[in-house]
């Protein structure tokens, strides 16, 4: 025969699964604010290495390689459905474990050629591990879009471990970007149809851009020599 539940008690149970699951709750919100801190720490990282580069590029051949650096990290909304996406549960483990795009950085240059050879040289320093290459410049997306991609992991020093994080970063030309940019304004903008024709216009822009970062690229050799 089951003991009698009275008010008082049901309120003693509530109360105390209130408290355990908000415990919980509390607890995986601890641990997701510290993993988006270390990526933040990983873009850090990645941004002084390229800021580094560029100066001694300047002092090399007296111009400045990077037009711009642009971090972002991915938010909670965005996470959440990609984990979703992927069948993959929502946790800071899950995150670190599937997802490679948390952490991005953006290098705009001015050249094709200074796209390369800056991924070069951060990728020849011994603490940056590679894990993915993608290169949309050589092999354009069907859309048009260009772009060099790095999944790199970075190591960040904590107060009492080192631990590398994954990062994503994308190397474009000045006409890339410009392109990307309104190229998306334009594809995703609400209540309104994107048409093949405008796919088509978008494709002939994006060849347009890569003759134009062709002819400068020509252009900056001879002036150099």
């Amino acid at each position: 025969m089951f003991p009698k539940i009275d008010s008082a008690m049901l309120s003693r149970i509530g109360n105390f699964l209130d408290s355990t699951f908000e415990e919980w709750g509390k607890e995986k919100l601890e641990n997701y604010n510290t993993l988006m801190a270390y990526y933040k720490c990983a873009m850090m990282e990645i941004e002084t290495k390229f800021n580094v580069l560029n100066e001694e590029f300047s002092l090399q051949f007296d111009r400045n390689p990077i037009n711009s650096i642009k971090t972002r990290l991915k938010s909670y909304e965005s996470i959440k459905e990609k984990l979703k996406r992927m069948d993959k549960p929502f946790g800071a483990e899950s995150i670190e474990e599937n997802l490679s795009d948390v952490a991005g950085v953006r290098v705009v240059c001015s050249f094709p050629k200074d796209v390369y050879e800056l991924a070069e040289a951060l990728l020849k320093q011994d603490d940056i591990k590679l894990i993915e290459k993608k290169d949309y410049i050589a092999n354009p997306k069907p859309n048009g879009y260009r772009s060099l991609h790095l999944i790199v992991a970075v190591p960040i020093f904590l107060a009492k471990e080192k631990r590398y994080m994954k990062v994503e970063i994308q190397l474009r030309t000045i006409a890339m970007d410009f392109w990307a940019s309104l190229e998306h304004q334009l594809r995703y903008k609400k209540d309104t149809e994107f048409t093949e024709e405008m796919a088509q216009e978008l494709l002939d822009c994006a060849t347009l851009s890569a003759k134009l970062d062709e002819k400068m690229d020509k252009l900056r050799e001879t002036v150099h020599k």
